[in-house]
């Protein structure tokens, strides 16, 4: 994603190490000696030095590396991301009862975070990022995307101000002298982004209006990844299901006081390469009469519309009971899917799945739609972080942007800025029904 040259100095990732440095590791370790700097040779306080510089460069790495995929806001990453970090390193130090200073790196966190907040919130530069356009073909599609200002050129004789890049439509045939205008920025060290790039990474969405059967060849997903992402699923729900279980049994008992009819609530879910499989949540509405759907609705004839409405969930739906609006909100009520990722039916994160009833309609809707499927659907994903709950097929479309855009750039850091983005969600309550 393209970044900004007018932030100030103390952004730049130089003054951040030194910073990092200083206040991180150095500082805190004088405050442990009392400013004694003849202590700080024992092996205690040499390798408190090395476990502080860890926790520290460990949190400034993440905090950067995730900042980079588009919608993950600065302000909100830099306390979960610091957090991940010193807490690995205590847990490191705990397991492996190693002596160490809580005061040392309780003060080493509590100064980075403050220093990270206050250069965000206050020296942050409040600049959109700006962008020379070269007229043609679909630039003008930029003009929607109010994160960024567009200066369309008019002539390629025209002088280039500073800027954080040219945009241009790289599919179009380009006059000779545009192309060397094109040239000349590149040799003057601005960069220049095909339009469909800088769309995708300034909106994270992909596009899928225009999408062709070849252009889905750039869209599978990595399949080392999806390996690796299997293991590493099951052994974190693993070891979730045997420490939530104490919360397991609590909201159950919520559940079966509030209202009458079963804890769990299962219906049939559209799952990974279009296979459906059963997906288990805590129920949180009313059940519904003999013959009818349970909650957000169950299996049935998938053309009948009455089957459709039913497994919408819509706003202020009275469907809902009151523990179940607390746990719609804490998102709670997800929790029981832990166990379709331990039986290989669902990830911790991707395309949200749908009801089979709703995916069949979106299915013959919308183009591509059953694309989604090609990974395994998520108790959390990309476009529940940016959109929350949608029903509609206009929503569902612009979710479907969403999910490509994940399918397409599916890794390891996708992951992680969607785990703490998700941490804001629940915090926020943001988009739940």
């Amino acid at each position: 994603m393209a970044r900004s040259n007018n932030r100030s100095l103390v952004h730049s990732f130089r003054v951040q190490i030194l910073v990092t440095l200083l206040l991180g590791v150095l500082f805190p370790t004088l405050v442990r000696l009392d400013f004694q700097l003849a202590s700080a040779q024992t092996p205690f306080y040499l390798n408190m030095l090395i476990w502080t510089t860890l926790a520290a460069f460990g949190g400034l790495l993440l905090y950067r590396r995730v900042l980079a995929v588009p919608g993950a806001g600065p302000g909100y990453l830099i306390l979960p991301t610091y957090t991940a970090s010193y807490l690995v390193v205590i847990l490191v130090l705990f397991f492996f009862r190693l002596d160490y200073s809580r005061t040392i790196l309780a003060l080493s966190y509590f100064l980075l975070v403050s220093w990270m907040m206050f250069s965000v919130f206050v020296l942050r530069p409040k600049k959109l990022l700006q962008f020379a356009v070269v007229p043609g073909g679909r630039v003008e599609r930029l003009k929607g995307i109010p994160t960024a200002t567009w200066n369309y050129l008019r002539s390629p004789d025209e002088p280039l101000s500073a800027c954080d890049g040219v945009i241009v439509d790289l599919r179009i045939d380009l006059s000779d002298r545009w192309a060397r205008f094109i040239a000349d920025a590149t040799l003057a060290g601005t960069p220049v982004f095909h339009v469909k790039e800088i769309e995708e990474s300034l909106t994270g969405q992909v596009e899928i209006e225009h999408l062709s059967e070849n252009n889905l060849g750039s869209l599978n997903p990595n399949e080392a990844y999806l390996e690796l992402k299997i293991i590493v699923d099951w052994l974190l729900a693993a070891l979730s299901l045997v420490v939530l279980l104490p919360v397991f049994l609590l909201v159950a008992l919520a559940i079966k006081l509030d209202s009458p009819g079963e804890v769990m609530f299962r219906q049939s879910r559209q799952g990974y390469r279009q296979k459906p499989f059963r997906i288990f949540k805590f129920r949180t509405m009313m059940t519904d009469p003999p013959g009818l759907a349970v909650d957000n609705g169950g299996s049935g004839d998938e053309g009948n519309h009455a089957e459709i409405d039913r497994a919408i969930t819509r706003p202020g739906d009275n469907r809902i009971t009151r523990v179940g609006r607390f746990l719609r909100r804490t998102r709670l009520d997800e929790l029981p899917q832990i166990l379709n990722i331990l039986r290989g039916e669902m990830s911790w994160i991707g395309p949200r799945p749908e009801a089979t009833v709703l995916s069949a309609w979106y299915d013959a809707e919308l183009p591509f739609y059953s694309y989604r499927h090609i990974v395994r659907p998520g108790i959390t994903g990309w476009a529940q972080v940016n959109q929350g709950h949608v029903a509609d097929v206009n929503d569902v479309h612009k979710k479907l942007h969403y999910d490509f855009y994940y399918i397409k750039n599916f890794s390891f850091w996708l992951d992680v800025t969607i785990f703490f983005m998700t941490i804001k969600v629940i915090l926020s309550g943001h988009g739940s029904k």
